[in-house]
């Protein structure tokens, strides 16, 4: 009975792991670069690199939202929607965006401009990137598809691999002592030790983010109790939960509104103290046109923000939301904060990303496993199936295509011209080509001297992208060094580490290729 229950255990986690493990790199990958993405936008934006940080960020916000609301007012009178982002420790400047009014069913386009927060002056050298959004984005959101259809395909994935983790904590016996456990050059062990010591040592990592990620998630997955108490159903259910967020339908009937000075006085009258995270205007110089300040929570474990809503017509404050939440909100919100790492200083931020590694070595080193093991049972003469080599190719493809994939996305905000019509697309565009054309190369081949070019490829491109920014900005490494500006000058050595890493593989797998005799390469085939 005990035998057979591990059995069963066994073939639920490698199946549960292998039928999503490339779609769950993908989101580990794209999630644990998300920790930093306001350091790539930062990165990705050399218009703000030498923007001072302020030594008092509330005290000029003030000026800053009617300096931005009054921009706003003057270039985007008809857009459906005004964003102004204040500055916070991770974002010196000040984002002012507006969203088009969309077609019929569609939502409209947004245009985005940075302003300097000392001088409140338009910054004329903004370059349209989304930066590190498109990689937070990336991991639940997909790209190229419906929305819906992409968080129905990450939650079943999420699922799958809670089952492969728990299960995985079901069959692993000697759990403590393979800790500290890793047999170097032994083929198929020393990958079962990799993906035991990554499973093992960011293990409660692991649950946590996959747990309060399919938490986020939990009113798409779960609907029925909100549509059974309401009868509108769900969307009667979040007005209820969150008033603040209900947009007024828009009536198409113009009216003057308030000076944005005036409201914004109005607001800092009654709470002078607030720390203002962003403020947004919803349909302006509508008859529905409303303005809504939100506080910043800061390292606070809440993600849902205290916000502030007035009538751009009246001036009346209409509502006040989320300064008070239930026990039930708290829990909630909590689980959405930890997982996007609202909470996180700087030291807990990289605890986050190094455990988000260890998530994609630990699915990475599961499938090459499983590909190893079919390939060691295999007789001298046998032809690899169709299977087994659609695994090699889907593993080479992912694991060392989203690399690739990830220095095009950073090579064309560089290199493209900052006039180029559809900028921030075409970087997103170059970033599925370039994982396009490894997934070519692999699906076509993926032995040995394969994964040893990609090594290669990807040693040099990180190696060069430091010195494509320093040809292509005013700064450089030593630079960002000199002048204390740690977040562009650690970019820079992650990429010089990243290519150590891959130099270091490249050189593992050559010296791997060469012990093996050519018989076996052509007989058999070659995985690492």
């Amino acid at each position: 009975m005990k035998d057979s229950f591990f059995r069963s255990m066994t073939w639920l986690h490698t199946w549960t792991g292998l039928l999503v493990c490339w779609l769950l790199f993908l989101i580990f990958f794209a999630g644990t670069l998300s920790f930093f993405r306001h350091e790539i936008t930062l990165w990705s934006q050399p218009a703000i690199h030498d923007v001072a940080p302020q030594e008092n960020r509330v005290l000029p916000q003030q000026s800053q939202i009617t300096s931005a609301l009054q921009h706003l007012e003057a270039n985007a009178a008809d857009a459906e929607t005004w964003w102004v982002g204040l500055p916070s420790e991770r974002s010196r400047a000040i984002e002012v965006s507006y969203q088009d009014k969309g077609k019929e069913g569609e939502r409209g386009q947004w245009h985005d401009q940075f302003m300097d927060p000392n001088t409140e002056e338009t910054l004329n050298e903004y370059r349209d990137s989304k930066g590190g959004l498109f990689f937070y984005r990336l991991h639940f959101d997909l790209h190229y598809m419906d929305r819906t259809i992409a968080r129905w395909l990450v939650s079943f994935a999420s699922l799958f691999m809670l089952i492969g983790l728990i299960s995985g904590v079901v069959i692993h016996k000697r759990i403590f002592k393979d800790m500290f456990q890793f047999r170097k050059g032994k083929g198929v062990r020393t990958w079962l030790d990799a993906h035991n010591l990554s499973s093992v040592l960011a293990l409660p990592f692991h649950i946590m983010i996959t747990y309060t990620g399919l938490v986020t998630l939990i009113f798409m997955l779960f609907p029925y109790p909100a549509m059974t108490q309401y009868e509108e159903g769900r969307k009667a259910f979040f007005a209820d939960l969150n008033p603040a967020r209900q947009h007024a339908d828009i009536t198409g009937n113009r009216v003057e509104m308030l000076p944005m000075k005036q409201l914004v006085d109005q607001f800092y009258t009654n709470w002078p103290n607030i720390d203002v995270k962003r403020v947004m205007v919803d349909h302006p110089s509508d008859e529905t046109a409303q303005l809504k300040f939100y506080a910043n929570t800061g390292t606070k474990v809440q993600d849902e923000m205290p916000v502030w809503i007035y009538n751009t017509v009246t001036g009346e404050l209409v509502m006040t939301a989320n300064t008070e939440l239930s026990a039930s909100e708290t829990l909630y919100d909590g689980m959405i904060a930890l997982h996007t790492g609202r909470l996180a200083l700087p030291g807990l931020r990289w605890l986050f990303f190094v455990c988000g590694i260890a998530g994609c070595v630990m699915i990475g080193s599961g499938a090459v496993m499983w590909a190893k093991r079919i390939r060691e049972r295999m007789k001298a003469d046998q032809t690899a199936s169709f299977g087994l080599r659609l695994v090699e190719g889907l593993n080479l493809a992912t694991i060392m295509g989203l690399p690739v994939a990830t220095a095009a996305f950073f090579f064309a905000n560089r290199l493209l011209p900052d006039s180029f019509t559809g900028r921030a697309e075409a970087e997103i565009h170059l970033f599925f080509l370039g994982w396009l054309g490894v997934a070519l190369m692999a699906l076509y081949k993926a032995g040995t001297a394969q994964w040893r070019q990609l090594a290669q490829f990807n040693a040099v491109l990180w190696l060069l992208l430091p010195l494509c920014n320093a040809f292509t900005t005013q700064g450089n490494l030593v630079s960002y060094i000199v002048k204390q500006q740690w977040v562009l000058a650690g970019f820079d050595i992650l990429c010089l580490i990243t290519a150590a890493v891959f130099y270091i593989q490249s050189r593992k797998l050559a010296n791997k290729e060469a012990a093996i005799p050519a018989t076996s390469r052509t007989l058999k085939g070659q995985v690492v």
